[in-house]
């Protein structure tokens, strides 16, 4: 068996090939607080709709059953059903919504953290995992003490709201007994939705500490050593398959990030939906207008769609777009070639507004040339 490389020789950051294959096996960052915190606010959301009627009428209906106890007629083993029948239907009624919300919210928290996935290593058998070594590592390491010290953060957390909210009710609650005992099951509910809700910003807090850590973690235990890096891209370098994947998955982050900054443009110039072009320029940030994003047909489409969103100019001139495409690069200022046309269009924004542009042609604003 190889020897795990020390985790202090691991300084590099995962590559896009480890974090790819980590997630196909099914290892992702995941709180399990945030299940419990999803569930607690779907108990919180169920009751305030469903519970309170529900629990009304089944306390009405044990009421009527005791205050006629003349009524029943038990003389069979199936009578036994006739009282309690009715008795276990809404009873199935209160608890049910509460059990299925509860479930509802808790896998939606799963799915919202990592897209199911079914991966064969993850149930296939490992001895690995009942290793006493392993075992006493988990344990006792430093991802143990992290799980004792949420645990007791927990239990701190729910005693003390729970110490709170019932030290706050409890003589209300005492009072109601000799005062109006028909309150007691409508106040009992009141303060159970009082202690959820409480809770629930409790365990929030914690949760919003939990899945930092775990990110943080998930990503730290990625880490890789540099002959592990070395070794990776010898591997990679004769496997189209892989280069392929790793191409794409390059593309589509650095497509993401290139989206992201869209609402920060000054303009989008168009043409009108085959081309895209966003451009910034803020006076000393730049010498120059920056490319924040280009595209072609849907890429572009999307470019305007946000653009139109977020309130940025968009103008259409075919020329200027076209030619801009081929000699632009996202992240970079834009050639000199192009700084009489764009300038112009920049002008008309700053002192005509949108308005302006919509009324002249990019083409009326400057005598553009590529060459």
């Amino acid at each position: 068996m190889s020897e795990q490389p020390d985790p202090d020789s691991k300084t590099e950051d995962a590559t896009e090939k480890k974090i790819f294959d980590t997630i196909e096996k099914g290892q992702t960052a995941f709180s399990r607080e945030a299940a419990v915190f999803a569930s607690l606010c779907g108990i919180l959301v169920v009751s305030g709709f469903l519970v309170v009627p529900n629990a009304i009428g089944l306390v009405q209906m044990l009421a009527q059953i005791m205050d006629t106890p003349g009524e029943w007629n038990i003389v069979h083993g199936p009578d036994v059903f006739q009282i309690l029948g009715p008795i276990g239907l809404q009873s199935a009624i209160f608890i049910l919504p509460v059990v299925g919300v509860f479930m509802l919210f808790g896998i939606a928290s799963s799915v919202a953290q990592n897209l199911p996935q079914i991966s064969l290593e993850r149930i296939s058998p490992d001895l690995s995992r009942i290793s006493p070594k392993a075992g006493f590592k988990r344990i006792f390491g430093l991802s143990g003490q992290v799980e004792f010290a949420k645990s007791i953060a927990k239990l701190l957390a729910v005693g003390c709201v729970a110490a709170i909210v019932l030290r706050s009710e409890s003589q209300a609650l005492i009072d109601s007994v000799f005062v109006d005992p028909g309150s007691i099951p409508a106040r009992t509910l009141a303060i159970s939705i009082k202690l959820i809700s409480a809770l629930t910003i409790g365990v929030g807090i914690i949760v919003a500490a939990d899945i930092v850590w775990v990110r943080i973690k998930w990503y730290r235990d990625l880490r890789m050593t540099r002959q592990e890096i070395k070794d990776e891209m010898k591997e990679s370098e004769g496997d189209p398959i892989v280069k392929s994947r790793l191409r794409s998955l390059a593309i589509s982050r650095a497509r993401k990030r290139m989206m992201a900054s869209v609402p920060r443009a000054t303009l989008v110039i168009a043409n009108p939906t085959h081309y895209a072009i966003a451009l910034r320029y803020v006076s000393g940030e730049s010498g120059a207008p920056v490319v924040l994003a280009k595209g072609k047909d849907l890429i572009a489409l999307k470019i305007r769609e946000l653009a139109e969103k977020n309130g940025i100019p968009v103008v259409e001139d075919k020329a200027l777009a076209r030619s801009m495409f081929d000699a632009v690069a996202v992240d970079q200022l834009i050639p000199a070639a192009f700084y009489k046309a764009v300038a112009g269009l920049i002008h008309i924004l700053r002192t005509e507004g949108q308005e302006g542009l919509r009324r002249r042609k990019a083409n009326d604003i400057a005598s553009f040339s590529a060459d």
